[in-house]
């Protein structure tokens, strides 16, 4: 698993930072890539990662505001010249249906893959084999939500000592023995799985928040992430302006990751008003409250 981060500006595109838009790659679990909001532009920003569209099979849209959204219709079109065939869900506010239905239809373009688009409530969003999804809704200006993806528990290493002590030879047998929950072998004996596994790999848990003022009420949903990824729109003195336009400081990114027990802080939507002679001072306020921060600059590799 790894974080790609394809846009990490706020409002406008800079010379230094597209709009957002950051990747959750997950080839080695599911061969599939998951996208967080599709800024103006993402597709271009795409074409200098090793990220194929046609293995974007869900985009997760965190709210309407056009430098969230206006790289979606390009993307999806594009997604068929590469030769894309797979179903792609995308999730998003309510409005995110019209918004790409419209875009689609006035465009005249024809999509070699089928679209399902579910249209967002806070609560569990899916679940399947690999990963919990849920939604929470946060405190901007339209409609935001925030996404905890939860990583199940993985099964321990096989115990092959163990399993060497009884008589049980290396073999087809030990992939058997991991893939079973019992099996029988040839001279009638039961072997079960638990028996012959170490404890399970913890799973990783990612959080992913769209645009917000600072609530602690965001502290139970975040809880115990590996990664937070929180927007920081403004610098810690900046509070007061980052009340009034619905977002949040640098410093106060920080105090929820704290409170929230969070092993690593990314601070990303960062004000163009914020030059590359500036980030330093941005990252020294958060990690004087939460050591562990990084400020993501775009195409930032953050493994998981």
């Amino acid at each position: 698993m790894e974080l790609i981060f394809l846009g990490t500006g706020a409002g406008l595109p800079s010379k230094e930072r597209n709009v957002s838009s950051v990747a959750l790659t997950l080839l080695q679990e599911q061969n599939n890539i998951w996208l967080f909001d599709c800024g103006e532009a993402t597709q271009h920003q795409i074409l200098r990662t090793s990220i194929k569209l046609k293995k974007i099979n869900k985009i997760f849209i965190t709210h309407l505001h056009g430098d969230h959204i206006f790289g979606l219709p390009g993307l999806l079109s594009s997604r068929s010249f590469q030769g894309g065939e797979e179903l792609l869900t995308i999730y998003g506010p309510h409005g995110i249906k019209e918004y790409v239905n419209t875009s689609l239809q006035l465009s005249g373009t024809h999509l070699t893959y089928p679209i399902n688009i579910v249209e967002l409530s806070e609560g569990k969003l899916f679940e399947n084999d690999q990963f919990v999804v849920e939604t929470k809704h946060l405190d901007h200006g339209l409609p935001s939500f925030g996404f905890r993806i939860i990583e199940k528990d993985k099964p321990g290493e096989l115990l092959v000592s163990k399993l060497k002590e009884i008589g049980i030879k290396p073999g087809p047998i030990y992939k058997q023995i991991k893939e079973n929950t019992k099996i029988k072998l040839s001279n009638g004996q039961y072997i079960y799985r638990k028996d012959f596994l170490g404890e399970d790999k913890k799973g990783r848990v990612i959080s992913i928040l769209g645009d917000t003022r600072f609530t602690h009420v965001n502290s139970n949903f975040v809880k115990n992430s590996d990664v937070l990824v929180h927007e920081a729109t403004f610098g810690g003195a900046l509070e007061d302006l980052a009340e009034k336009y619905y977002h949040t400081t640098t410093e106060q990114a920080a105090r929820l990751a704290k409170a929230s027990n969070c092993s690593k802080l990314i601070l990303t939507h960062i004000s163009s008003r914020y030059q590359s002679e500036d980030i330093e001072n941005l990252i020294d306020e958060a990690r004087r409250i939460f050591p562990n921060t990084e400020i993501a600059n775009d195409f930032t590799h953050i493994n998981l």
